[in-house]
This record gives C-alpha cells, structure tokens and sequence, in this order.
C-alpha cells in the first residue's frame, strides 16, 4: 500500500512539474512581444491610478453635464482636424486614392460643415480614415519593436514611442493661437476622448482577469491590424519575436499591401453625422489611463482577441 501511494506521489509530481513547464513555455511566447514588461506594469498601475482619480471622474462628468450633440460636435471638430496629418500619411504610405478621399473631407466638413462641427463628408460616402506616422513607418517596413506603455499616453510600442512627437508636431490644433485658448482645447479633446471610452473601459474593468496582459495582447493584435488595413502582413513569421524583434529593423516586404483603410482617428474619432457617441472611440478603451487613447472603432477587419490558457 506504501509502494503504491509512493507512486501516485510521483505521479502527481511529475503532472505538476510538466504543467509547470508548459505554462512557462506559453508565458515566455506569450511575452516574447513584451520584453519590458516590470517596467511596463509600472508604469500601467501609474496611468491607471491618474485615470482614476483624474481622468475617468472629469469625463463622467462631462458625459452627464454637456448635451449628446454638444459632446459629438466637440468630437467632430477634432476629428476634422486629425484627417490633416491622417491624409499626409496616406500620400507618404503611397495610398493616393485614400488620401484624396481625406482631403476631400476636410474640405467638405471645414466648409459645408461649419469647421467640422458637422460630419458631412460621412453622410456623403467619404468614409473616414487613420493614419499616423507609427503606421507610416510600419508600412515602409519599420518593425515595432518591444511593447511600450509610456507615461500618460498609454500602449504603444518602441516604433510609435519614436513616431510620436512627429505625430503631436503635425497637429493642426497646435497652430491655434492664443496659446492659453489652445491648452483649454487640448483638455476637452483629451476629456472628450476619455468620455467617449467610458462604456468600453469600464466592461474591461469587469470583465478582465488581467487587465494588464488584456490590454497588452489585443492593443498588438489591433496595431498590426492597422498598420497593414486589416490584412496580414506580407513576411514570413515564425514566432511573437518576429514581430518584436530586440529593437527597430527592417522587416522583408515583396510588395505594397493592397487595401482600403482603417477607419478611424487618433486624436478624435469617426461619426457620421449625429451618429452615437460611442462609435468614436470604444476601442480606445485597451488605455484605461491614456489622455489620448491611440485609437478608435473601425469597420475594418477586426482582429479577434483569443486569452491565452492561464497557467494551471
């Protein structure tokens, strides 16, 4: 009987040690993507804790103090502005059609809708797009480099981190003057963009075991998504590393992707008209404490978020 219960001691032993190695083996792919990943937590506890206690408070207020059709004229304003750059990196990415269509919506809406207070090229059929210089780079070939959550601004990897100060500097609101009437501008573009996340953020809030891996897995999915419009890209890829790489490289490309664009806005993002609010921006809420979430709902492909099994 000692024999036999020595036995099924090792068994269960051994079953231990093996779930134990595959769940390493999973963590360490799972994470191949996220090699700062203690500093990344950090700094995801520091944004989320501001967002709490500043952020998400001001924008439920703004939600339940400002009319629906005040909070999506504030949206399709910035909107507006934010197709300016958006059709700048359509022409760089070699994508002259799309960017047509963008200025072709900016003059409609600048003019036809009273400084972009009204979305009419929407309701004309010129749908809306996003493009910033981090997916510029992606298309030229820029691999992304390790998973990055930078301070205030939330998810982003080492490629965005860099293409991001190019991405403030062609911002049309920053050649508003005076310049105290463009601070107080700035602010209610970041309150209105957190309000317009409010409903997405607080289901992942519920719903998330860990919100930190969530937000982590599908803002890399949907990136990648967006940099190549929903297709997938055009190189061979064997693991995670691939796509992190240890830091900026060329990636292999035979040829320019084919596709329509992500719709969509980085600073403010796409209604038609006097749609809903909460069509601008829920896929922003994967930065639960980002001032200026990083992206919006699009009706390109999405890519779905599949957890990975957590370790037994």
């Amino acid at each position: 009987m000692s024999r036999l219960n020595t036995n099924g001691f090792a068994a269960r032993i051994a079953m231990v040690l093996l779930a134990l190695g595959l769940a390493g083996c999973a963590t360490a792919k799972r994470n191949a993507a996220d090699s700062l990943e203690s500093y990344n937590r950090t700094m995801f506890a520091f944004n989320d804790k501001v967002d709490q206690a500043v952020l998400k408070p001001t924008a439920e207020l703004y939600q339940a103090t400002l009319p629906q059709f005040v909070q999506i004229g504030i949206g399709n304003f910035f909107g507006n502005l934010s197709d300016v750059p958006t059709m700048a990196n359509q022409f760089l990415q070699g994508k002259f059609a799309e960017g047509l269509n963008d200025f072709m919506r900016v003059a409609v809406n600048s003019t036809l809708g009273l400084g972009g207070i009204l979305d009419i090229a929407s309701e004309a059929g010129l749908p809306k797009h996003d493009e910033d210089f981090g997916q510029t780079l992606g298309r030229w070939g820029v691999r992304p480099g390790p998973y990055f959550v930078l301070p205030l601004f939330g998810p982003s990897t080492v490629r965005d981190a860099l293409a991001l100060p190019i991405d403030i500097k062609s911002d049309p609101w920053r050649q508003f003057e005076p310049e105290a009437h463009r601070r107080w501008g700035t602010v209610v573009k970041v309150v209105d963009q957190r309000a317009v996340a409010l409903n997405a953020s607080n289901l992942l809030e519920e719903a998330a075991l860990d919100r930190y891996e969530f937000v982590r897995d599908a803002f890399l999915q949907r990136r990648e998504s967006r940099v190549f419009d929903g297709e997938a890209p055009r190189r061979q890829r064997t693991s995670l590393d691939d796509d992190a790489g240890s830091g900026i490289a060329a990636v292999p490309r035979t040829g320019p992707v084919a596709a329509e664009t992500v719709s969509g806005s980085n600073m403010a993002e796409p209604q038609a008209g006097m749609v809903v609010k909460e069509e601008q921006q829920a896929g922003d809420a994967m930065s639960p404490a980002a001032p200026v979430p990083p992206a919006a709902i699009d009706p390109a492909p999405k890519v779905t978020y599949t957890p990975a099994a957590a370790p037994r």
